[in-house]
């Protein structure tokens, strides 16, 4: 990683910003919002872009970049762009039409990395979470060896220049990676990291196998009732960010998103607030010195955001192992 030029290799060759600029949207927050943010973060500077086909608003942030594009603002090697591919189209024969819908939406030509989302497969129908009549998700079972050599053929096909997975616990990194007749390693594990869990063993783990660890919930999290527990602490109220904030003369957001870049890991912020946008981007303007790292290192409790508890009782649920 070297993040005076603000980038880091994947392995694979290519070079993921170390900074990338989260899009989701809260269900009460207009979709429109996920478009305006995008341009407003392009415009600040952001030139990594993180969205996914559960989002729902991948139109509205490829319309986004496109016009930042055509506006002569970037070009489109300029911009790293990350999708998803979501759970309920993990069956192999699913991967490449799933990728080529979010191309469609997006209406570019390819995408810059593409990830499994989640481990876990669902009944592959329309609805986001397939649930039977006592609201039950309904699981389906794939070998996600088999979904990894759909992404592989994806890559090799150019609609995506990079793969790499998120929410994978180190023995599902391990499977993929002891596959027989593995073509390419992922480049990435996309998983909930900040100072309240901050990942140490699986950041670890991922180093020693040349994966970049990427931090979701950075800030903490949106707190959207489905997905949170109204009751979880908030993150960046945290004192011990809150003194460190001050003795920097930085915002508790900068410190948390400060903190992930100086252990090497590439972090997503996400805001649709103008003045935070570009607020973020100073995080390349100061350093955490030693003391303050082992500072926020001891702020580590192990807490979880978002457990994703319609998963929980899949045989591929990723968060029952310690790492």
């Amino acid at each position: 990683m070297d993040p005076k030029r603000h980038y880091a290799q994947l392995n694979d060759g290519h070079l993921i910003p170390i900074l990338g600029f989260g899009t989701y949207v809260p269900a009460e927050v207009p979709k429109s919002k996920a478009e305006e943010a995008t341009k407003l973060a392009i415009e600040a500077g952001f030139r990594h872009i993180d969205s996914a086909y559960l989002y729902e608003n991948e139109e509205e942030v490829g319309r986004a970049i496109r016009s930042k594009i055509a506006d002569g603002t970037v070009k489109r090697e300029d911009i790293f762009y990350t999708s998803k591919l979501w759970i309920t189209f993990l069956r192999p024969e699913l991967v490449r039409p799933a990728l080529e819908r979010s191309l469609k939406k997006l209406q570019l030509d390819y995408v810059n990395l593409y990830i499994i989302h989640f481990p876990t497969a669902l009944k592959p129908e329309e609805e986001f979470l397939a649930k039977d009549e006592h609201g039950k998700s309904i699981f389906d079972t794939v070998d996600l060896c088999d979904t990894w050599e759909a992404l592989e053929k994806c890559k090799d096909a150019g609609l995506t220049k990079s793969i790499g997975v998120s929410n994978f616990n180190h023995r599902q990194l391990e499977m993929i990676l002891n596959k027989p007749g593995l073509k390419y390693k992922p480049v990435c594990n996309q998983v909930e990291c900040h100072p309240y869990l901050n990942q140490r063993k699986l950041l670890d783990f991922c180093k020693s196998k040349d994966i970049v660890l990427v931090a979701y919930s950075a800030l903490g999290s949106h707190r959207e009732k489905k997905w949170v527990d109204q009751n979880s602490p908030i993150l960046l109220d945290d004192p011990v960010l809150c003194d460190l904030a001050k003795k920097h003369k930085r915002t508790p957001a900068l410190i948390a998103l400060r903190y992930q870049i100086q252990r090497g890991v590439v972090v997503l912020a996400k805001s649709f607030n103008k003045k935070r946008i570009k607020e973020n981007m100073q995080v390349f303007e100061f350093q955490l010195t030693s003391e303050d790292m082992k500072v926020l290192d001891g702020l580590n409790r192990n807490f979880r955001y978002i457990d994703a508890k319609f998963a929980v009782g899949h045989p591929n649920y990723p968060f029952s192992e310690e790492y």
